[in-house]
């Protein structure tokens, strides 16, 4: 039963994320004003994700798919983890795909470090976040849990393209054609100075795991746990 309340809950945190983002916005900014909209739609977000959070923790954990913490899974997880951090770094700045970012000329632009790899370093940051917790947590809550954020990070991403396309057109379009959404791995050496850059917050990251979450993380989980 506990299962089925948490997939509701992310059913309801997704369907509302999407509902908000898309068909109900102009309706909503018109009835509500912009400010009005985004402390409502602040609320129902924060509302959705605390029941989602909750019913995750209120769910049992279940017998795992394949052991997540053996050298391979977690090997794999971390430095996707790494990846993850890093990619969401990089997109912090110069990127248009960001709310309220600067598009206009942007047709005129070649895409630079991480762009080249893909349009949307951010939201290929949390799909790649998802994937790895479910590499080591390989358990029924998880996968509706990290699922369910790809899910929103891939689906979301796909009808940004399509909202942007209709706001700016060319523009966007432009930009669309120069650059990848998928990672493109041969520009996979634009993330190197951000993966060095990500190293130590990773750490510090991976390090906050063990209190906040009871289950070591990246490297710290060669330490003993009585060390932590």
């Amino acid at each position: 039963m506990e299962l089925i309340w948490l997939a509701v809950a992310m059913a309801a945190f997704l369907g509302t994320h999407f509902a908000l983002s898309h068909p109900l916005r102009p309706f909503l900014v018109k009835l509500l004003s912009l400010r009005g909209f985004l402390a409502f739609y602040s609320v129902v977000a924060l509302a959705t994700f605390g029941w989602m959070v909750v019913a995750f923790h209120r769910t049992p954990a279940g017998t795992p798919l394949w052991d997540g913490m053996a050298a391979l899974p977690w090997t794999v997880s971390s430095l996707l983890t790494l990846v993850a951090l890093a990619l969401f770094m990089a997109s912090l700045g110069g990127n248009p795909a960001l709310a309220g970012a600067r598009v206009h000329g942007l047709s005129a632009q070649l895409p630079r470090g991480v762009f080249k790899i893909t349009r949307h370093p951010m939201m290929m940051a949390f799909a790649i976040w998802a994937v790895s917790h479910m590499l080591v947590a390989p358990i029924p809550r998880t996968f509706i849990l990290a699922g369910g954020i790809a899910l929103l990070a891939l689906l979301g991403s796909h009808l940004q393209d399509r909202k942007k396309k209709e706001l700016h057109g060319g523009e966007w379009r432009a930009w669309m054609k120069r650059t990848s959404f998928w990672p493109d791995l041969a520009h996979a050496k634009e993330l190197g100075v951000w993966l060095a850059a990500a190293s130590f917050p990773w750490l510090a990251i991976t390090w906050l795991h063990m209190p906040l979450a009871q289950i070591p993380a990246g490297i710290w989980m060669l330490v003993p746990a009585h060390a932590l």
